[in-house]
């Protein structure tokens, strides 16, 4: 009726509150939107609102480059995505990888030609690889068609593709243990090396969206078989969107294109997973399965490893394999205590930064330190 007020509860008008960024956007329901627009005519906060955000959205364009004056972009995607609820929740565990393909496709889709042409570097604990980023989405798609593949979704490696020959095999030595990860990324590439890079683009996204899709609660303890390690779906989530954050940030570097670390809550998990497969790269091995968080570890030399920044937290890291059976259980008291952002641990695992150069905080036993520093670059890997 004209000229009357409608009485909203507070959870209906912040539900209609909600809708403003994705009103301003145009991504509303049509439904949406006519209600929401009705609510204007009484509510004039939320016209301001809306009106401000209109304003701001008329800036954005598809082909508007990342680093927009102010972080505009970024700004407004943030309130649409914290004031409107997704409609298919993602897992905590799967909701870092879906913000890391969510941020390198935004900088992809700001690459002109000259800039896919670019080489990016990508150093491990093996070397270095220089690849174009059509190239490194290849080597993204191809470990993440093992997750994939282990949600029931096709793989996009063919068997039928070309085999790398086994690097030292030949020579009497032992076969990289990663081999099977550089076979599948060098098959994809060959596999794709006549198509547009927005082919090799579209490919990639279409496989991480169909595997954000697939995902549900009861696929958290599915096996993902690495080759050199079996690990649990929501951990491979997590191990997935550390990759493809580093790998994003050596694309945007080629490019000289601003690149922001992973939100807070998705780098601890990162964190976490690193502190969890330390263990296993002391012993100088990969692990078959990460374990779960250290609790109780007895007769063994331990370093408390001290997080700070956004990811802050502190994690007991066994140096030693701990015996197994009766009388294992007491707890060893913390040899040494090593202090380092949580951004430069995960470069350090990802052997972008020299652990002889990085600026920690050290107290205690510095050979067990020094010992831990030099193992965590092993958890790189191509």
């Amino acid at each position: 009726m004209t000229g009357v007020q409608l009485v909203l509860t507070e959870q209906e008008h912040e539900a209609l509150r909600g809708l403003l960024g994705a009103w301003a956007l145009r991504a509303c329901l049509p439904e949406e939107g006519a209600e929401l627009e009705r609510h204007f005519a009484h509510c004039p906060d939320c016209t301001e609102e809306g009106e401000r955000l209109r304003r701001a959205a008329v800036r954005l364009r598809t082909d508007d480059p990342l680093d927009q004056p102010d972080g505009l972009r970024q700004q407004v995607l943030d309130f649409c995505l914290t004031r409107r609820a997704a409609d298919h929740p993602l897992a905590p565990w799967a909701a870092p990888y879906a913000a890391e393909t969510a941020k390198l496709d935004a900088l992809l889709r700001d690459l002109g030609p000259g800039e896919w042409q670019e080489v990016a570097e990508l150093p491990w604990h093996g070397g270095v690889l220089r690849r174009r980023p059509a190239e490194v989405l290849c080597h993204l798609a191809a470990v993440d068609g093992l997750l994939a593949r282990a949600l029931g979704l096709p793989d996009p490696v063919s068997d039928g593709a070309p085999r790398v020959p086994a690097q030292g095999g030949d020579r009497g030595e032992p076969a990289d243990p990663f081999h099977e990860l550089l076979d599948r990324t060098e098959r994809l590439t060959l596999d794709q090396a006549g198509a547009a890079p927005e082919a090799v683009r579209a490919l990639w996204l279409a496989q991480s969206q169909a595997v954000l899709r697939e995902v549900g609660p009861g696929a958290a303890e599915a096996p993902v078989d690495y080759g050199f390690a079996t690990i649990a779906v929501r951990d491979a989530f997590i191990d997935r969107a550390f990759e493809t954050w580093i790998h994003g940030e050596d694309v945007a570097r080629a490019v000289d294109y601003p690149y922001a670390a992973p939100a807070p809550p998705h780098l601890r998990q990162m964190v976490d997973l690193a502190a969890r497969m330390l263990p296993g790269a002391l012993a100088g091995r990969r692990p078959r399965a990460y374990a779960g968080p250290v609790t109780r570890i007895g007769g063994v030399r331990t370093l408390r490893l001290v997080i700070e920044g956004p990811a802050s937290g502190e994690w007991l890291i066994p140096l030693d394999t701990p015996p197994a059976g009766p009388g294992s259980e007491a707890m060893a008291d913390p040899v040494a205590e090593l202090v380092i952002d949580g951004v430069e641990f995960c470069q350090l695992a990802a052997a972008h930064r020299d652990p002889e150069h990085l600026p920690v905080g050290e107290y205690g036993d510095r050979a067990a330190i020094r010992e831990l520093l030099a193992a965590v670059p092993l958890l790189s890997r191509p």
